[in-house]
């Protein structure tokens, strides 16, 4: 069951971040382009769903020829993102929808892409099993993700700062390859982003189903 009460309280978060939040990430912005155009450069030009897509950040990078699909929880966030689609000529659906409960069909999408999202939805397990049912079989998600540090030290000092990070939006001791895993995909590639391996570049597949021909990293996942 959907946690209603934790899900608006970070929605309203990102309605009152949302007028300045590109400020607020305009240096770490810096380090986050070369992030984005490795993750997106592998996403093939099909039916692609962006699951939170904030103020619009990856606008720029969709494949060409994709029929992209946009969905994000916080209305101020998307009024932003929908500013942004006009101002680069994004070719993107937008609609205002829950992660954890989204009105898509079944397979209706042959790809998803979520960069830095799965931090902030309640139930990420729950979110990641949504994805999974609307991403067709075979489909590949690509994600940009930030977690808990797998040095415990690092990892015990992460989980002291998480609830004053949790107040200003994100959780930053999530397990996310573990979350991954528990809803059912199948993890294809990790890959270190820095910050010494807190941020990761993550392909995974929805399952039975034959694989999109994509570009894989034969790396082993981390």
């Amino acid at each position: 069951m959907i946690d209603q009460r934790a899900t608006e309280q970070r929605r309203k978060r990102y309605d009152r971040i949302a007028p300045f939040y590109d400020l607020m990430e305009l240096m770490s912005e810096r380090r986050m382009r070369p992030r984005r155009e490795k993750l997106w450069a592998q996403v093939p030009p099909v039916r692609v769903l962006e699951v939170g897509v904030g103020t619009g950040k990856n606008f720029e990078y969709h494949p060409k020829d994709a029929r992209m699909t946009g969905i994000d929880f916080s209305p101020r966030m998307l009024e932003r993102a929908r500013k942004h689609a006009d101002k680069v000529g994004a070719l993107i659906d937008l609609y205002q929808m829950d992660a954890q409960a989204m009105e898509f069909s079944d397979g209706s999408f042959d790809a998803a892409v979520a960069t830095c999202v799965f931090c902030s939805v309640p139930d990420p397990v729950q979110g990641f099993r949504e994805v999974k049912r609307v991403v067709k079989p075979g489909g590949r998600v690509f994600l940009m993700e930030h977690m808990r540090h797998s040095n415990p030290i690092i990892g015990a000092v992460m989980d002291a700062l998480n609830p004053l990070m949790r107040w200003m939006g994100p959780d930053i001791n999530r397990r996310t390859l573990d979350n991954i895993r528990a809803a059912g995909l199948e993890i294809e590639h990790v890959e270190d982003l820095g910050m010494g391996g807190i941020s990761k570049l993550i392909v995974a597949r929805v399952p039975n189903g034959r694989p999109l021909g994509v570009h894989a990293d034969r790396n082993t996942p981390g």
